[in-house]
């Protein structure tokens, strides 16, 4: 069984990967929840009872395209926004987050005794959502890391933030 350096046991794949899918339902449900109710609205407002001819592209674009875009920015900032506070505030506090608490995994700093730092936390988000969106199948390389790396098991955004994910003890 692979070792952290302080010799608390690692986290295997499957358990970083459930604990990764718990934490995107919890935050997919909160982001339908706010998402939906908006995108109602502006179908329900901006979209015409009858296309008729005297409706052209240049309303279709400015009535329904434009405000749809910028809505989905702001979602976007948001979103980014949520999963900020979840990842990194949570990181901070305790080392987990609601999917790590119920794996029973925790985000420790890679050299023993130390403690885990907004920093490091936040070092973890940037590369893995914000890296991970704006950079193509990064995510998956990202996450697929830890099955080949040695000895520590980490992902990218652990080495970048100089952490491991340890077992923690029932």
């Amino acid at each position: 069984m692979p070792l952290a350096p302080d010799g608390r046991p690692l986290a295997d794949f499957g358990t970083r990967l459930l604990a990764y899918l718990i934490d995107g339902a919890i935050l997919s449900g909160i982001a339908l929840v706010v998402f939906i109710p908006v995108l109602s609205v502006l179908l329900l407002t901006a979209v015409p009872d009858d296309f008729d001819a005297a409706t052209g592209p240049e309303t279709v674009f400015t009535d329904l395209f434009l405000p749809f875009l910028l809505i989905e920015l702001g979602f976007v900032l948001l979103l980014l926004a949520g999963y900020y506070v979840y990842y990194v505030e949570m990181m901070y506090r305790s080392g987990q987050t609601v999917g790590k608490r119920l794996m029973k995994v925790r985000v420790v700093p890679i050299e023993p005794g130390a403690t885990l730092t907004r920093g490091m936390a936040a070092k973890r988000y940037l590369v893995e959502f914000v890296v991970g969106m704006l950079v193509p199948l990064f995510s998956y390389l990202d996450g697929f890391w830890q099955l080949w790396d040695k000895p520590f098991q980490q992902t990218l955004h652990d080495k970048i933030a100089r952490t491991v994910v340890v077992k923690v003890a029932p």
